[in-house]
């Protein structure tokens, strides 16, 4: 629900990261269902010499879910994709990082999440692993709907759960500009 390239500017010559490709999914575990959706809709830029990024999700991306019907209720009644058609992740990279290292880095990035059109600030932990064609990143967090200001109707409120566990995983690119 989450990430993007829209106003990110990073100084001529530097050597930019994007998203090759990357997946993120929801699960709502809820006491009478589990909603799970996956979204290929994701891109972003991350600049490892600034330790900036940012990362967007397309809202109406997100396929799976248990009916057309919940998939619908989704887009309309929570997430308001018609308003709200993007979710996004920027900010700063808390811990270095030097991608011309092979290795395995457990990072935190510190920054807005935008969910629902409201941002809340956020530290999540990034796993990188580094080798000489790309990076691949992972990240489990939890997003309260309370916090983005979704609401859970009464007569669904067994059905959906008020933590949304999210993980994010993909590749990342070198991208010289």
């Amino acid at each position: 629900m989450f990430w993007a390239v829209l106003a990110f500017k990073a100084p001529s010559g530097k050597e930019l990261y994007e998203i090759q490709s990357a997946k993120a999914i929801f699960v709502s575990d809820a006491p009478l269902e589990i909603i799970k959706a996956e979204n290929a809709e994701v891109s972003g830029l991350i600049d490892f010499k600034e330790k900036t990024f940012v990362v967007q999700v397309k809202n109406k991306g997100f396929q799976g879910f248990n009916s057309p019907l919940q998939q619908e209720h989704f887009f309309e009644n929570y997430l308001e994709a018609h308003r709200f058609p993007k979710s996004s992740f920027k900010g700063k990279l808390i811990d270095p990082v030097d991608p011309s290292v092979p290795g395995t880095y457990e990072i935190r990035a510190k920054g807005w999440l935008d969910i629902h059109g409201v941002s809340q600030e956020r530290i999540i932990k990034i796993t990188l692993q580094v080798n000489k064609q790309q990076i691949q990143f992972k990240s489990a967090f939890v997003v309260l709907l309370a916090d983005h200001q979704i609401s859970i109707p009464r007569i669904v409120y067994q059905k959906i759960a008020e933590e949304i566990k999210v993980s994010v995983s993909g590749s990342l690119q070198a991208r010289s500009r």
